[in-house]
């Protein structure tokens, strides 16, 4: 319900003045004051409704929510989905909340502002909300080798097992660290050198370099952060393609053809 179309109408604020304002009432016509605090009457107490013409809800409806009066239906979360970044963990599962269950996009600034985390400009909504979702306890693990697989693993929207890092410290154990420059090195590996091996999914993308190049390097700036500052590494990215069983959820974990180097 709009305002324009509430013709005769007053608002209900009219309500709670004296009645010498009520006065040059028509049948069926609200005086002028009736009519000029319908605007008040949107912007502080809403319309009862969120739809295409009404786009932003009154200040009441921002505090309380809305339920639909006939259906009973959720229509807008109260105030507290505006401390909700809108991804759940359930059964070890990313769940992402609906629209007026989490926080405006114009609010994840302001939010990750509360858990100490900048938001790059580079990141995409659904990736800004993961991060806001799983900062607070990686903090307690910067600078070790879980907790850097677990934020790569939140910025990639992957399994933990999607990230690896080897500090190619382990002997040569065939079967077990036998891949020489992937998990182990003859000898030892170079003093304070690790290998972080992860994939990255490009489904979705238009421009495949484009969007590769983006991940790259968004990976890279978040080991530089990360890592402890006498390290160094080398990265290697992979882009999974059809494997029956294991990536093969085409638009998902998969790639058709061979990604542009």
């Amino acid at each position: 319900m709009t305002i324009n179309q509430r013709p005769g109408k007053a608002s209900q604020l009219l309500d709670y003045l004296p009645a010498i304002f009520q006065q040059g009432s028509k049948p069926g016509e609200s005086n002028f004051i009736g009519r000029f605090l319908l605007a008040f009457e949107r912007i502080l107490l809403g319309l009862g409704e969120v739809s295409e013409e009404i786009q932003e809800p009154g200040l009441e409806e921002i505090l309380g929510g809305i339920v639909d009066p006939d259906t009973q239906t959720t229509q807008l979360a109260g105030i507290q989905r505006y401390f909700e970044p809108g991804v759940r963990l359930r059964s070890g599962e990313e769940v992402f909340l609906r629209t007026w269950e989490s926080a405006p996009t114009d609010f994840l600034p302001w939010l990750a502002g509360w858990v100490a985390l900048t938001l790059r400009q580079d990141w995409t909504e659904e990736e800004k909300r993961r991060f806001i979702s799983r900062i607070v306890p990686l903090y307690r693990q910067r600078g070790t080798k879980k907790g850097l697989r677990e934020l790569l693993s939140a910025y990639t929207g992957l399994p933990r097992d999607s990230v690896e890092i080897y500090e190619l410290t382990q002997p040569l154990q065939v079967g077990i660290t036998s891949k020489v420059g992937v998990d182990t090195a003859i000898g030892s590996g170079p003093p304070h050198f690790f290998m972080v091996k992860m994939s990255l999914s490009l489904s979705g993308a238009t421009d495949f370099t484009e969007e590769r190049s983006r991940k790259e390097q968004i990976a890279r700036s978040i080991i530089d952060q990360e890592k402890p500052a006498h390290t160094y590494y080398e990265l290697l990215v992979q882009f999974p393609t059809i494997q029956v069983g294991v990536t093969s959820t085409v638009g998902k974990d998969t790639l058709l053809g061979i990604p542009p180097n």
